[in-house]
């Protein structure tokens, strides 16, 4: 069988470092291919090249599509040949609606005018076929990610997709939205659609997968055919055996730091919708709590509104750290009663991306590298050198612009930034998202040190072997409330999943 894209010899440099070197891929028709590796191994922008967003010429190689050498210029000469490539950070407009996004920049048009009827036909043919039942006129801001990721898909089928490239397209999805995900990847490869899927999570690899491609250091390391043990992969990814994706730890759990009494939030927007209910909890020295719950229960709400009450209407509770009440009304006044809030979004809020390593990390606590108000380049410099060694940050050096970092790297800053404020207790909130397996390893060393140093620290996570292999004890949220606490012993993903539906059936019970 002849292969339908071939990549030969590719690769590409940036200043000062070689991303891909000399990298082969070839895809057979009608397959479902992956490609594994750590971050910073090469694979988004060997997908960045292939869709024409790294133009030719800007790189060494080729590329052959359907037995074709290709030279692509841009993004839309890669969608004309049928590739389509769906980013991680999705590619919509939320205040236009789900046709306008559909066919924007390929709109159905006659004479000049856009043909409405036409645009809504076709919106609802792509829409069934991707199983999305929305209205056409519904705007994308108003869905929720796992949505907004099949009208990405919806987008591609209208464009008359010959291969999908799929970039961690469950790196922000809940459980059931990621099953869905991968269903219609099956169902699109029943239909002869190819795709190519990049992602960490190696359970979704081995369900879909037919053959994966592992690259290390923007060097193709092996192509393997399905069936693939999880184990192999991480092995050809890290080059070496990795005997528990876990590091060990000896819990030594002393007072209590932070209590939280019945926390309400409203909706900051919709103030009749609680997201946050009564909620109390507390966190001991040297103690991992995680919070588990499916995607819009409230554990991000409830950590952002407890650290600054930077989300929603707070309408109850108190907050004490070492059994004293604190004002956290503010994030600066959060900070000073000891507490850190490291967000799920670490591009967007976590970090400026367009500045340099020493600067995201001083960023939280100017003062301490200030003298009279005036920063003091030296002291700064030496902080960041400082925290770049403890956290093991793979990096030139701290003048690298963030950007420029691998995915576990810049989540490295972003706890230096937080750790750099001396925090007692510790919220994070996915700490790991987007990060391969062996950064993750590397995360939770870090994670497990901090306990170790007598700090309390709150994991909020959507992977339940994370929540399992980290934490003492975990609480269990649904609908903006706890429903249940399980202790490290007693945890399971069967009895977390068992909580949540037990919860969701008793809240709607009341409402009823």
């Amino acid at each position: 069988m002849t292969a339908i894209m071939e990549m030969r010899g590719i690769t590409k440099t940036f200043p000062g470092v070689k991303a891909l070197d000399d990298v082969n891929l070839t895809v057979m028709p009608g397959e479902i291919h992956a490609i594994c590796g750590e971050n910073g191994a090469g694979k988004s922008t060997l997908m960045k090249v292939l869709s024409g967003v790294y133009p030719h010429g800007s790189y060494e190689g080729e590329i052959l599509f359907e037995g074709q050498p290709m030279a692509f210029r841009g993004i839309q000469d890669s969608e004309d040949k049928g590739i389509i490539i769906i980013h991680q950070e999705l590619a919509l407009v939320p205040l236009l609606s789900i046709a306008e996004n559909i066919f924007l920049g390929n709109e159905v048009a006659s004479g000049g005018r856009i043909d409405w009827p036409e645009t809504y036909k076709r919106t609802t043919d792509v829409l069934a076929k991707v199983g999305l039942r929305e209205a056409p006129n519904v705007a994308v801001g108003k869905l929720g990610v796992g949505k907004q990721q099949l009208v990405e898909i919806a987008k591609a089928l209208s464009k008359r997709v010959k291969l999908l490239i799929l970039d961690e397209p469950t790196a922000s999805l809940q459980e059931n939205d990621s099953q869905t995900l991968l269903d219609l990847m099956l169902e699109f490869k029943a239909q002869g659609i190819t795709s190519i899927i990049i992602s960490h999570k190696l359970n979704e690899i081995r369900r879909v997968a037919d053959r994966v491609t592992v690259l290390r250091d923007g060097h193709t390391v092996s192509t393997m055919d399905a069936p693939i043990s999880e184990e192999r992969i991480i092995r050809e990814m890290v080059g070496r055996d990795m005997d528990s994706r876990f590091p060990e730890r000896s819990p030594q759990i002393g007072e209590v730091l932070m209590e939280v009494e019945g926390w309400s939030v409203r909706h900051p927007e919709h103030a009749e919708r609680m997201v946050v209910r009564d909620v109390s909890f507390h966190v001991r020295a040297g103690e991992i709590v995680g919070i588990a719950g499916l995607m819009g229960a409230g554990r991000t709400e409830l950590a952002m509104s407890v650290f600054g009450q930077s989300y929603g209407i707070k309408t109850g509770g108190t907050v004490k750290m070492r059994g004293t009440a604190v004002d956290t009304s503010s994030v600066r006044r959060a900070v000073t009663a000891g507490l850190a809030y490291v967000t799920e979004d670490r591009k967007g809020l976590g970090l400026i991306l367009d500045d340099p390593i020493m600067r995201n990390t001083t960023l939280s606590a100017l003062q301490k590298v200030s003298t009279n108000s005036v920063l003091d380049s030296g002291k700064e410099r030496q902080v960041a050198e400082d925290y770049r060694r403890a956290l093991a940050i793979r990096t030139p050096g701290v003048f690298q612009k963030v950007m420029n970092l691998s995915g576990g790297n810049q989540q490295k800053v972003v706890l230096a930034k937080w750790l750099f404020t001396d925090p007692q207790v510790l919220i994070l909130d996915e700490p790991t998202r987007g990060i391969d397996v062996g950064a993750k390893f590397e995360i939770y060393t870090i994670i497990n040190e901090l306990a170790a140093q007598g700090r309390g620290v709150v994991v909020i996570s959507s992977e339940m072997p994370e929540l399992l292999g980290l934490c003492d004890r975990i609480h269990v949220m649904n609908e903006g409330a706890f429903v249940g606490e399980l202790g490290r012993g007693e945890a399971s993903q069967e009895r977390i999943m068992s909580m949540i539906v037990k919860g969701k059936e008793e809240h709607h019970g009341r409402v009823a």
